[in-house]
């Protein structure tokens, strides 16, 4: 296998992460973590970065979304075949979990981007006839089963991905650990230092050279909330993992009380960043002591760009893929051409939501579009917090609103927010369409961002780490009404890229405002002056597409984490 044999000889940076989202039909992801692995490897096969990607193959997917009569959100399993998109690799790897032997191996994707550049990804799979039955089951369900399966997929991705690249022959100079599920994968290369004749009596971890593996560690954190932070009981830790290292090393680098992976993470890299400067403003405050920087998330400009609008983008400037930077010429796109290829878009979703609902929304009316995990923080209901003014609203200015988005089963609140919107979409009709689109996933994101008029975002500050569905609307010209968190603090010019959402916290007075916004600024400039909104879209893609896009990202990674 040429393709590998290369990928070998010259990948010098590995990047693990639970979930990744290549393509809709890889249900390796759940939402945004997964969607911005994804784009961090599209970018990495455009740039011809020397990098591998490591994964679980999760052959049961996450969730396949379906809606109730009651509005309720049902959770299938999202099965696919790994063999239609990837090559089983006949390396195994065996991990010990729970005192049995189980042993690991890696599918082979190979993601090819359309400069021809090609970058390997791994996925990991128990599925195999040497396992026992119950660890067979491993690598099926991404984030399923108790504190225990999580346990073990998080061997199977730090400690069996590591083994993996080492058998493979890969010599890899640093990790890049997206999120703390990958922070296992320190413990094999903290053993690789293990000095037999170290004084452990004052420093459980004086056997071990830390300053080396933290010289070949990178982890990026993306949980504002220290309650977010995968944890287990060092009991269930010496359960699952037994003594494969010390458990006095572990609560010295991990957490007195519990394994924390976040600390882990922390303990063992040299670069530690937030995903936006606000996310790290607030892990500098979790976590005081460590060094926090700053790399912004950034979309995949190609992967989000719909159709229409991307042959505009390629009559103006060619390479604008390749080098998103000259978006920022995108102002000068003529006013009609982009118009019509938003109306296009526009009526691409449309169609779709008239298919996956049977509701006809009207291409003539402003379409306000909520999508995203469904989760308390996220506050999917704000919107709908007061009925009557926003019938109010509505009958002077008229809109249109879709929803989609997932809850974790285990996710009560999310779960009930979705019953809740359903009801609330039902309270509006004859008096403002709406709709909610179920089974969520790439496609249907991506229908979304580029077809509506305005994308809503109203979590509680200072929870939302970084928000990139907001970038990949700005793309499409799409205009962001949010609450000022996460990446929109730095991407808001207020009724120039859109607008910010005042906020206090209190979900009655955030609603007042955002009811407030409506009618005063963004539904009297859609009906009033086209020429202004139409102005508006094109400072949106100019000003945010050449910053807030994966190319960037990437880059900045390399040059300030990776090579450093």
């Amino acid at each position: 296998m040429d393709f590998l044999d290369r990928s070998i000889r010259r990948a010098r940076f590995a990047y693990f992460s639970m979930e990744i989202a290549l393509r809709t039909e890889m249900h390796t992801y759940s939402g945004g973590l997964g969607v911005l692995a994804g784009d961090s490897a599209h970018s990495a096969a455009d740039l011809d970065l020397p990098m591998v990607f490591v994964t679980l193959v999760s052959r049961q997917g996450y969730v396949r979304q379906e809606i109730d009569d009651g509005h309720a959100q049902v959770s299938r399993p999202d099965p696919w075949s790994p063999q239609d998109f990837a090559t089983a690799l006949p390396q195994m790897v065996a991990v010990s979990i729970e005192g049995r032997t189980v042993w690991v191996r890696p599918w082979l994707h190979a993601l090819e981007c359309p400069l021809g550049q090609v970058i390997p990804v791994l996925l990991l799979d128990t599925d195999l006839g040497q396992n026992a039955v119950e660890d067979r089951r491993i690598t099926d369900a991404l984030y399923g089963g108790d504190q225990a399966y999580r346990l073990k997929q998080e061997i199977v991705l730090g400690i069996g991905g590591q083994g993996v690249l080492r058998v493979l022959g890969f010599s890899i100079e640093k990790y890049h650990l997206n999120e703390g599920h990958a922070a296992l994968l320190t413990l094999p290369v903290l053993r690789a230092t293990r000095q037999l004749d170290g004084d452990h009596r004052s420093d459980p971890t004086r056997g071990y050279d830390i300053s080396a593996v933290r010289e070949r560690c990178v982890f990026t954190t993306h949980t504002p909330v220290e309650a977010g932070f995968d944890k287990f009981d060092y009991d269930l830790v010496q359960r699952v993992l037994g003594d494969y290292i010390e458990r006095d090393v572990l609560t010295h680098l991990a957490g007195a009380d519990e394994l924390n992976m976040t600390r882990l993470a922390l303990n063992l890299s040299s670069y530690v960043n937030g995903v936006a400067r606000r996310h790290a403003e607030t892990t500098r405050k979790l976590f005081p002591g460590y060094t926090i920087a700053s790399i912004t998330n950034g979309v995949h400009v190609h992967r989000w760009t719909h159709g229409a609008i991307a042959r505009l983008f390629e009559q103006q400037f060619s390479n604008w893929a390749h080098e998103p930077e000259v978006l920022a010429f995108a102002d000068q796109i003529e006013d009609g051409a982009l118009w019509s290829a938003h109306e296009i878009a526009k009526s691409d979703l449309l169609a779709r939501i008239a298919q996956a609902t049977g509701k006809q929304l009207r291409p003539d009316l402003p379409l306000i579009g909520y999508a995203r995990r469904m989760t308390a923080y996220k506050r999917p209901e704000l919107i709908f917090s007061d009925m009557g003014r926003l019938r109010e609203i509505a009958k002077v200015q008229p809109f249109q609103i879709v929803l989609a988005g997932l809850a974790h089963p285990s996710d009560g609140g999310g779960q009930e927010a979705i019953r809740a919107l359903g009801a609330h979409i039902d309270a509006l009709a004859g008096a403002i369409p709406a709709a909610f689109v179920p089974g969520y996933n790439l496609d249907v994101a991506g229908a979304l961002v580029a077809g509506c008029d305005v994308w809503l975002n109203t979590p509680l500050p200072p929870l939302e780490a970084s928000g990139t569905s907001g970038m990949k609307a700005a793309l499409n010209g799409v205009l962001n009404l949010s609450a000022l968190d996460g990446w929109w603090i730095e991407g808001c010019a207020d009724g120039v890229t859109g607008w910010s959402i005042p906020t206090n916290g209190a979900d009655a007075n955030d609603a007042a405002a955002l009811y407030d916004k409506l009618r005063d600024v963004v539904l009297p400039l859609y009906h009033g002056d086209r020429g202004r909104w139409v102005w508006m879209m094109k400072q949106a893609i100019s000003k945010i597409g050449p910053s807030f896009n994966s190319h960037r990202m990437m880059r900045r990674y390399v040059t300030e984490a990776y090579l450093r």
